[in-house]
């Protein structure tokens, strides 16, 4: 048969798969189809018969104790986690929070990681130009003063500060003495004179203040200067340039040490569609609760990977979504996911039990005894399986035969 007598036949056998499979896997199955060749009608039936069973065992019966489920699935591999903190891709001034301290960060929905980190992505103009790349990299690492100082002295007698300017620091930041010069000067120093010189072809500042010197004055105020910013993204200490392999293509991507999405989103250079850091919270407040579910289920599954663990990405989904359909990221604890059940006795049964049934004793609550734990503490069957349908029959006195 030809190719086209073939799809044809494809065609006809997806179309009558309608309302059998979702629309997602049938598009799938029809482009997996037209990439084989040789195809035969056996061949296509046995794959399309194939992909019904697989999908039918892959749905979860009803009743079936789902939650349960993920958490032993999730719960059980991570006791088999290392608690160390690895090098990053390896590059030594990195480190990355791993294993099962980051499993625990994401599920306490902890607001900032212990080792933040963003991933930057850049745009097509950039991301294949490794200058160019550079130069976005020094649009976002914070440079401070400190940073391109060689030198920094405090004369008590002359009452002046004396700031030696490394001109190899400065090109390599892509500054120059002029702009170190003009942070200087709006800063509120209470200095009387502030000019820029060159000694021996290098370029220093100095800083003059009227009235009698003062030891502390001059102390506090280079410590000020030392700390003040000249460029960069706040809270972006550091910067990587990192050649990947992405879709078949070399690109440069910036690996971060620190994060502030929204601040990193709005640099020239920039590639917001992908660009992307490991806190949750971040993702939260700048993209929407949508986007920190996405996060979650990634951030998960990336620790699980990392470890070699294989566990269905359906569970941690589930965990994502438990976490964020309130509208805000709920940590999974007293202070979130299960401290705000409606059931007093599953709260009680969590953690600090006795203030738990006080609480609920003082507003008069009641329990309807509709989830798993609650029925469990009070020996009655739980709603999963077979125990979610319950029989009634109402005898009747049945009639004499004639």
């Amino acid at each position: 048969m030809s190719k086209n007598d073939i799809m044809e036949y494809v065609e006809k056998k997806l179309h009558e798969l309608q309302g059998v499979l979702p629309e997602s896997i049938i598009e799938e199955l029809y482009g997996k189809l037209k990439e084989i060749p040789g195809l035969t009608r056996e061949e296509v039936d046995k794959i399309i018969d194939l992909a019904i069973r697989e999908y039918r065992n892959a749905l979860v019966e009803p009743g079936e104790a789902v939650g349960t489920v993920a958490a032993q699935s999730i719960g059980e591999p991570s006791t088999q986690m290392t608690l160390r903190t690895f090098h990053y891709a390896g590059v030594r001034e990195f480190n990355v929070t791993l294993g099962l301290p980051r499993l625990i960060e994401i599920v306490d929905a902890r607001k900032t990681p212990s080792t933040p980190m963003m991933t930057v992505y850049l745009d097509e103009e950039h991301r294949y130009d490794e200058n160019k790349a550079k130069e976005v990299a020094r649009r976002i690492e914070v440079t401070k003063v400190e940073n391109v100082a060689s030198n920094i002295e405090t004369d008590l007698f002359e009452n002046i500060i004396r700031i030696g300017l490394d001109p190899v620091m400065l090109k390599d930041k892509g500054l120059t003495p002029e702009q170190v010069l003009k942070v200087i000067e709006k800063m509120k120093l209470g200095a009387e004179e502030i000019t820029l010189q060159y000694e021996n072809e290098r370029p220093v500042i100095i800083i003059k203040f009227a009235g009698e010197p003062e030891a502390a004055k001059l102390s506090k105020a280079r410590e000020k200067i030392m700390s003040a910013k000249i460029k960069g993204v706040k809270g972006i200490k550091r910067v990587i340039v990192q050649r990947r392999s992405i879709n078949g293509k070399e690109e440069y991507v910036l690996i971060t040490d620190g994060s502030n999405l929204a601040g990193v989103l709005g640099v020239k250079g920039v590639d917001p569609t992908r660009t992307t850091t490991n806190s949750i919270s971040e993702i939260e407040s700048v993209l929407g609760i949508e986007a920190a579910r996405e996060a979650i289920i990634r951030e998960i599954k990336n620790v699980l990977d990392e470890q070699g663990l294989d566990v269905d990405i359906r569970h941690i989904m589930l965990v994502a979504d438990i976490m964020t359909w309130t509208g805000k990221v709920r940590q999974v604890g007293r202070h979130g996911v299960t401290g705000e059940k409606e059931s007093v006795l599953a709260r009680a049964a969590f953690e600090v039990t006795v203030r738990h049934l006080y609480d609920a004793a003082a507003r008069g609550e009641v329990d309807e005894l509709k989830g798993v734990t609650e029925n469990v503490i009070v020996g009655q069957i739980v709603p999963v399986g077979t125990g979610m349908v319950t029989l009634q029959m109402k005898p009747t006195v049945p009639k004499k035969s004639k």
